[in-house]
C-alpha cells in the first residue's frame, strides 16, 4: 500500500537504517511499492540499457515509471546509506525518484570516520564505500538529473564543504538484483590474518547483468575515508551505527579515501 514517505520510520542514530528492502518509487507526497520487470538476459548492460530496464518497474497503480519521469536526461547515482532513505528523501526535498536494489561485489558499505552533528549529538556517520575482495551485498541505485543529484551528494558535507563527491569506481562490480532475500557474508565467514581479510564463502550466481561503472556516480567521503579498525574495514552489515559508535569507534583512526578505492 502507498503511503507518505514521512510514516518511514527514521531514527538518525541508526543510519542508514532502514532502508527499502524492495524497489520503491518516491516522492515528497507518496511511497509506492513497485514490481520488478523481467530482469534482462545478458551479461552486462550499458546505460540505455540501465534506463529501459528502470523504467519498466510497475508502481502500485499500475502505471510504470517511464510513464511518470522522463529518464532521458537522468544519469544513475549509487545509494547506499541515507540518501536512499524516503523519510530523509523527504527532508531533502528531492524530486521524484526509483530506488532500485542491486548487488555490489567487491566492495562493500562501511562507515564514514568523520560524525555530522546536525541531528543528533554527538553525531550519525554517513556510508561510503571500501574494497573487499569477494564480498557481496544489495544497496540501491537511482536516476537523477545532475542538479539534483548535486544536490544530495551536497547535503552529506553539513557544516563541510568538499567532504564528500561524486566519483565512479575503478573496481569492483555493481550488478542488477531481484533477490530482495540476499545476504552478505556473515561476519564469522570473513578470516583475518592480520594485513589481509578473506571471504571463505562463494559469491553466490548472478542474477542480473553488471552495470557500466563508467556511468555510475557514487557518492565517496574524500576527506577521511572509512574507518580503520587496526587495520580492518567495518562493514554496516555487521556493524549497526549505533553498535558501531558505541564499541568500536575511537576519533583520528582512518584510512585515506584513495587507498580503499580506486577511481576513474
Amino acid at each position: 500500500m502507498a503511503n507518505s514517505p514521512r510514516l518511514w520510520a527514521n531514527p538518525p542514530g541508526n543510519s542508514p537504517l532502514p532502508l527499502p528492502s524492495q524497489p520503491m518509487f518516491f516522492t515528497s507526497a507518496e511511497l509506492s511499492e513497485m514490481s520488478f520487470p523481467a530482469m534482462p538476459e545478458t551479461d552486462s548492460l550499458d546505460l540505455n540499457g540501465l534506463k529501459d530496464y528502470v523504467g519498466k518497474f510497475t508502481l502500485e497503480n499500475g502505471k510504470r515509471v517511464k510513464d511518470i519521469i522522463d529518464l532521458e536526461k537522468r544519469r544513475p547515482l549509487l545509494i547506499v546509506g541515507e540518501l536512499a532513505n524516503p523519510y530523509r528523501l523527504c527532508d531533502l526535498m528531492a524530486p521524484d525518484m526509483p530506488i532500485i536494489p542491486v548487488r555490489l561485489e567487491g566492495i562493500c558499505r562501511t562507515w564514514a570516520d568523520n560524525l555530522d552533528a546536525r541531528d543528533i549529538q554527538p553525531g550519525i556517520h554517513h556510508v561510503t564505500l571500501a574494497r573487499s575482495p569477494g564480498w557481496w551485498e544489495r544497496s540501491f541505485i537511482t536516476l537523477l538529473e545532475l542538479p539534483d543529484m548535486k544536490k544530495l551528494v551536497a547535503w552529506l558535507d553539513g557544516a563541510f564543504s568538499n567532504t564528500w563527491a561524486p566519483k565512479r569506481l575503478a573496481e569492483g562490480l555493481i550488478r542488477l538484483e531481484n533477490d530482495i532475500e540476499l545476504m552478505p557474508p556473515k561476519l564469522d565467514e570473513i578470516s583475518w590474518d592480520g594485513i589481509e581479510e578473506k571471504v571463505e564463502v562463494s559469491t553466490p550466481a548472478p542474477n542480473g547483468p553488471a552495470l557500466d561503472l563508467s556511468t555510475i556516480m557514487v557518492p565517496i567521503n574524500t576527506r577521511s575515508g572509512c574507518y580503520n579498525s587496526r587495520g580492518r574495514v567495518i562493514r554496516c552489515a555487521h556493524y549497526p551505527q549505533t553498535e558501531f559508535h558505541d564499541n568500536l569507534f575511537r576519533r583520528g583512526s582512518s584510512f585515506k579515501w584513495d587507498q580503499i578505492l580506486d577511481f576513474l
